[in-house]
């Protein structure tokens, strides 16, 4: 099933087109990951997307009644505010404490219920946006470079939470990333960006294309192979995630 249509996209802010001629589609259940170099337009179409972005040309079609949780890139809260965890996800959210626990649970974090927002690492607080994204069981998550500012560790510990997201819950993950160096190996198609879709296709395929090299070289088969996959690494898995909630 289709849950996210773009055709003929662009985007253009003043005289400065940002996009041009993105055409996209998102299935039903699949993890897509979109690479690209700063400035290649990644967030401009995730937020043509959600709509908070208008296209200057082409368009974006949801499924009716598509459910999407977003994870941004990056979120401030005065340190000074008192919070909790379970506060912070029920503010824009009529949902119980029930639910607040199996969020933070399917994110990786179920012990956090209680603490206060401003003692959260920076890992607990991308889970915990993880874990606001999830509460209304969306059928697709959307994330904007949601590992930005945590260390190569953090960063792989919370992709394979976000595969174990995918398998718990089956909802289509779409994220941008520019950290090629995390880049999920277990993604079923990397869509590689820069203006305009340079290349598609699996991780394999995508290293190896000419455009892609191009943009970013080609040490360690792109880097795309320095991601693990976790069912050939549960120890090391089992592992980063902790260091991770830590």
């Amino acid at each position: 099933m289709t849950l996210i249509t773009v055709e003929n996209l662009s985007v253009s802010y003043g005289a400065n087109t940002v996009l041009r001629h993105v055409d996209m589609v998102i299935e039903a259940g699949e993890i897509v990951t979109i690479v690209g170099p700063n400035g290649s337009g990644k967030t401009s179409l995730l937020r043509a997307i959600i709509g908070a972005t208008k296209p200057s040309a082409g368009q974006v079609t949801l499924k009716p009644g598509l459910k999407i949780g977003y994870v941004p890139q990056k979120l401030h809260i005065d340190p000074t505010l008192p919070i909790s965890v379970e506060r912070f996800m029920r503010l824009t959210n009529r949902v119980s404490r029930k639910n607040c626990v199996e969020a933070l649970k399917t994110a990786g974090v179920p012990d956090l219920l209680t603490r206060q927002m401003s003692q959260l690492s920076g890992g607990q607080f991308q889970r915990v946006l993880l874990a606001r994204a999830l509460i209304n069981r969306p059928d697709i998550l959307l994330l904007d470079e949601a590992t930005q500012g945590l260390d190569q560790p953090g960063s792989a510990a919370f992709y394979h939470q976000i595969e174990d997201v995918r398998r718990k819950t089956g909802c289509a993950i779409l994220m941008i990333s520019h950290e090629l160096h995390v880049v999920m190996s277990a993604s079923d198609r990397v869509i590689c960006l820069n203006g305009h879709v340079c290349c598609e296709g699996s991780p394999a395929v995508v290293a190896s294309a000419p455009e892609y090299r191009a943009l970013f070289g080609t040490g360690t088969g792109g880097a795309l192979a320095l991601y693990r996959h976790e069912h050939d690494h549960e120890h090391d898995h089992s592992k980063d995630s902790r260091e991770a909630a830590e």
